[in-house]
């Protein structure tokens, strides 16, 4: 079962209570936050994703009622705050794909109208774990850029800055960097944003830090994860330095095939940062979409403003 769900399986008793600890720390029921964006036709839209459409039904009438409704299509797994399943990634080797735990393509996506026979999302299990809130933003005074990366040293310097405890298996790892400021919920051109143009994200050697520490996902307020500069999507810029050639998304590779770590995209991390709720209870449920390779989530945490003592 550990390799359908990866390091979702390191959730048990420990990491509920450490959540629970942090939702009444000082015999005090804290706050909770929206981690989330609102859905809409106009939020951004992904440029590897089919458009969002909503239409609203009008008002209808049984004998004494009136209801509502609407329609909504298109891929909303896949752009807005969204988790990645498992099998949304897997690797060529040696002229073979490969996904999480050495499965084939057969034993995932055997046809193309196939939904994902293993490592979908309908194998990740709720979130609910201990949360550590890492920011970037202020460790470097300012909003990171398109292309920047969190690196491991990074990683370090904001778990002392913030005098936080260490990473443990099982927590939710978030990292604020500022990018989700670009996040606007009217847009006339929703495929045309600067928000999901680029964005900032993690260094290989950073990723490969969270892996040794087992943590079950990894969410941050931007597009992609992986670093992505201005022009890497139009053709005029290269992946980052540290992304082999024929992985240019090296972070999604490590998170989701090599390490078990799903990731969260697209949160909206500004009022807890802000707060300085760097330790919280953290739930998120994805859909439980039969083969799916990504889906919704409306993450919160329950948490106040908290601060290890030194040493």
């Amino acid at each position: 079962m550990i390799m359908r769900i990866g390091n979702g399986g390191d959730q048990g008793f420990e990491t509920i209570a450490r959540a629970a600890a942090e939702m009444a720390r000082g015999d005090k029921l804290r706050p909770c936050y929206e981690l989330s964006h609102e859905y809409s036709d106009r939020m951004p839209l992904s440029p590897f994703a089919d458009a969002i459409s909503l239409s609203y039904r009008p008002t209808h009438f049984i004998a004494g009622h009136a209801g509502n409704g609407e329609t909504v299509s298109g891929q909303f797994g896949s752009q807005g705050t969204k988790i990645d399943a498992l099998g949304h990634f897997g690797y060529l080797e040696d002229g073979e794909v490969r996904y999480f735990g050495g499965l084939t393509q057969r034993e995932v996506k055997p046809s193309d109208q196939s939904p994902l026979l293993r490592l979908g999302t309908d194998e990740i299990p709720p979130i609910v774990t201990s949360a550590v809130l890492l920011d970037a933003k202020r460790l470097r005074g300012r909003s990171l850029s398109a292309g920047e990366q969190v690196t491991a040293e990074d990683l370090e310097a904001m778990l002392a800055a913030q005098r936080v405890r260490g990473l443990l298996a099982g927590d939710a790892l978030l990292i604020h960097t500022g990018w989700g400021e670009k996040w606007a919920a009217d847009n006339p051109e929703p495929a045309r944003t600067e928000y999901y143009g680029a964005g900032p994200g993690l260094s290989r050697e950073a990723a490969e830090y969270i892996a040794a520490r087992d943590v079950v996902c990894i969410g941050m307020d931007v597009p992609f994860i992986d670093a992505v500069r201005t022009g890497y999507l139009r053709g005029t810029e290269g992946p980052p330095a540290d992304a082999p050639a024929d992985l240019p998304f090296v972070i999604h590779h490590q998170n989701l095939t090599q390490a078990g770590i799903y990731q969260v995209h697209n949160m909206h991390l500004g009022e807890l940062a802000a707060d300085e709720v760097y330790l919280s209870a953290v739930f998120i449920l994805p859909l439980r979409i039969r083969g799916g390779s990504n889906s919704p989530v409306r993450p919160v945490a329950i948490g106040g403003p908290h601060r290890s003592p030194p040493g």
